[in-house]
């Protein structure tokens, strides 16, 4: 339930850009999607798109803008960091520079009315609510390191044409295969039904995540481990552990977790194209205070 304790909402404008950019891409996904589907289906290229990019894009999040970018949890060169922040850049979730900053302060100051995503006022508002409204507790300092990074400066001043490559690209595929019929439905599914898939996987870490679940690392904050969400979101639902240990390059740190994330990240460092891979070795079995600064990235 919402913490009576928070400031109102109703202090904060409404960010009409973002209300017009979310709502034409649930528009298409949950209106477009099925009223192309009655009248001409899909073809299998349309739903292997579907897939592939929504791999990508996932991927581009959780590996490009949330473990490199945001927690520096492993190294790797600027080609591969390019190519990261591209995918993540498709799944049109801000650019690495503002996602970023906004995930630095979640961490920092999570559950306070300065938690951008707060799962204090609700389930609505830390899953896509938090988007619509203006935020006034965004402050310069948390991008003054990343605009260190030449890679994330040059991301964040391509944003536009990147986040428009990514919803040519399904249409062209399905142009190049069926006509303008085929581009059109490759464009409804693989991108902007595919976009819409990607944010709602993403968002249900910084909802459900913070609503339900186990909390086996510690209670210091409201995160919790969602099994199932780490299949949505290859490997970000063991966000309890991420919360106590957010250096870590793992989310789910046993075996038999899902975290597709972290297997990528090993993968890359096996053929050289990663390298300082952060891992915690002790783990208390349950963390009482707050996440300490030596894995926490600063402003």
């Amino acid at each position: 339930m919402p913490s009576t304790t928070l400031p109102p909402l109703s202090s904060r404008g409404l960010d009409i850009g973002k209300i017009l950019l979310f709502g034409t891409v649930a528009t298409g996904a949950l209106i477009g999607v099925p009223t192309f589907a009655y009248f001409y289906d899909y073809h299998p290229i349309d739903w292997i798109m579907f897939g592939m990019l929504y791999a990508i894009t996932g991927l581009g999040i959780t590996v490009g803008y949330h473990r490199l970018v945001t927690h520096r949890s492993f190294t790797c060169p600027n080609c591969v960091k390019g190519l990261l922040l591209i995918a993540g850049g498709w799944a049109i979730e801000n650019s690495a520079l503002r996602w970023a900053a906004d995930h630095m302060r979640h961490h920092a100051q999570c559950d306070q009315d300065s938690d951008p995503y707060n799962a204090k006022r609700g389930f609505w508002f830390s899953h896509c609510g938090w988007i619509f409204l203006k935020d006034p507790n965004r402050d310069n300092r948390w991008t003054s390191k990343l605009r260190q990074d030449s890679v994330v400066v040059w991301q964040d001043r391509y944003y536009l044409p990147i986040v428009l490559s990514g919803l040519m690209l399904p249409f062209v595929v399905g142009l190049m295969a069926n006509g303008w019929i085929g581009g059109l439905g490759c464009f409804l599914l693989a991108g902007l039904g595919r976009t819409f898939f990607v944010l709602n996987s993403t968002f249900c870490v910084n909802s459900v995540c913070h609503l339900w679940g186990r909390q086996p690392h510690g209670n210091s904050d409201t995160s919790r481990d969602s099994w199932w969400v780490s299949l949505l979101t290859f490997g970000e639902g063991y966000h309890n552990y991420h919360h106590m240990y957010p250096g870590d390059y793992r989310n789910g740190i046993h075996w038999y977790n899902v975290d597709i994330s972290k297997w990528l990240i090993y993968g890359l460092s096996l053929i050289g194209m990663a390298s300082s891979l952060r891992r915690t070795t002790a783990r208390p079995k349950d963390r009482k205070k707050k996440n300490p600064s030596n894995i926490l990235p600063t402003p």
